[in-house]
């Protein structure tokens, strides 16, 4: 047991790591030295086995705290502190190959088949579907209801989503006895190995159809729609989605319904400018106003509100109002609406209004301040 490998150093893990990234390790040596990827190497197989020795111990709090106390010499049944429940110089490849099973399903769910776990059936799940919804800068502030018209794979009427004809019924596949799994059984040097699959027969469902319905064709659903009431929350921008269980695609012969996912898309607004949770706004501003000063009127999402503009005010200069910009998502509060003033220049002078501004301009021209890259700080 001494010159056994450190488990942590096995899997490439830390001693602090968290269980799911020990299970992840593990899975990753799990496909790499699996016995069925790797036939003709028996090397690969007792990595395998010793992966799986190295995951059964530290996923267990109780064994680990024991590891890590005494290392390998906790799981020797000559150093006097116990045996590790099976997992220790008696852990040999069936027990290693119990173990995946158990944890991962078998091949199904680590090689990418599909399936569940502990060799139970695989029902054929409808496929996930995505919408887009358009909103309006109000309603992705206020919050809105929005009903969407969904075309999707709907349950069989005639059937009622068996997929077997009136006066029949699906009967159980005896390929698997109904499992939807079958698991094989076969010797090497290394001794018995046992591998799981889906099976052939029934691709997983765990029953077989002699008598298919006329109006699916066997499969359980036909093409159809159905209208879903979505609330979307205040806050949301584009890019945002909701995930919404069961309002997929229906799976083949009863099989669980897809999930919905909802894609937001908010469009542009005549007078806002969003940055995350704020807004901005230009606001034009007569330069006779911002020499001396107004009091103006800003829109904003809940109506217009007042607006100190102090004299003297230069040309781009950006005010700022508190709580006035969008909510937040999930997190309470709103963000700003930055207010950008703009000097606003007439073009359409009658001759008296350019006389008073020549005059003015005669006054003016004497306080005009040479070019300085730092004027408008």
């Amino acid at each position: 047991m001494t010159n056994k490998q450190d488990y942590y150093e096995l899997l490439g893990i830390g001693r602090d790591a968290e269980k799911a990234e020990i299970k992840k390790a593990y899975r990753k040596l799990a496909i790499k030295f699996h016995p069925d990827r790797n036939p003709d190497d028996p090397s690969a197989a007792e990595k395998f086995r010793e992966a799986t020795e190295a995951y059964e111990i530290l996923k267990d709090p109780q064994q680990r705290a024991k590891y890590d106390q005494f290392g390998h010499a906790a799981f020797d049944q000559t150093a006097g502190f116990g045996g590790a429940g099976g997992f220790g110089p008696g852990f040999d490849m069936n027990d290693a190959l119990e173990s995946f099973l158990n944890n991962f399903g078998g091949f199904g769910d680590i090689f990418g088949g599909g399936g569940g776990g502990g060799g139970g059936r695989i029902p054929n799940r409808g496929h996930d579907l995505q919408v887009k919804v358009s909103l309006t800068l109000e309603e992705a502030a206020t919050g809105v209801k929005k009903k969407i018209k969904l075309r999707k794979q709907v349950a069989c009427k005639d059937c009622d989503g068996s997929g077997a004809a009136k006066g029949s019924r699906p009967q159980s596949c005896t390929e698997c006895n109904g499992l939807g799994r079958v698991r094989q059984v076969r010797r090497s040097l290394l001794g018995q190995m046992v591998t799981e699959g889906i099976c052939p027969r029934c691709q997983g469902r765990g029953s077989v159809i002699s008598d298919p319905c006329g109006g699916c064709h066997g499969t359980g659903t036909v093409r159809g729609e159905e209208t879903v009431e979505v609330r979307i929350p205040q806050g949301v921008t584009t890019g945002n989605y909701m995930e919404i269980a069961g309002h997929g695609d229906v799976g083949e012969r009863t099989g669980p319904t897809g999930d919905l996912r909802v894609l937001m898309q908010v469009a542009e607004h005549d007078l806002f400018e969003r940055h995350g949770d704020d807004l901005i706004i230009d606001l034009p501003v007569s330069p006779v106003d911002m020499m001396l000063g107004v009091k103006a009127e800003v829109p904003t999402l809940d109506g217009r509100v007042a607006l100190k503009i102090p004299a003297g005010t230069q040309s781009h200069k950006i005010f700022r109002l508190r709580g006035k910009g969008m909510p937040r998502l999930n997190r309470g509060g709103h963000g700003d609406q930055l207010v950008r003033v703009i000097a606003w220049t007439p073009q359409d002078l009658s001759d008296d209004e350019k006389r008073r501004l020549d005059e003015l301009r005669d006054v003016l021209a004497v306080r005009t301040p040479a070019p300085d890259r730092h004027l408008f700080d």
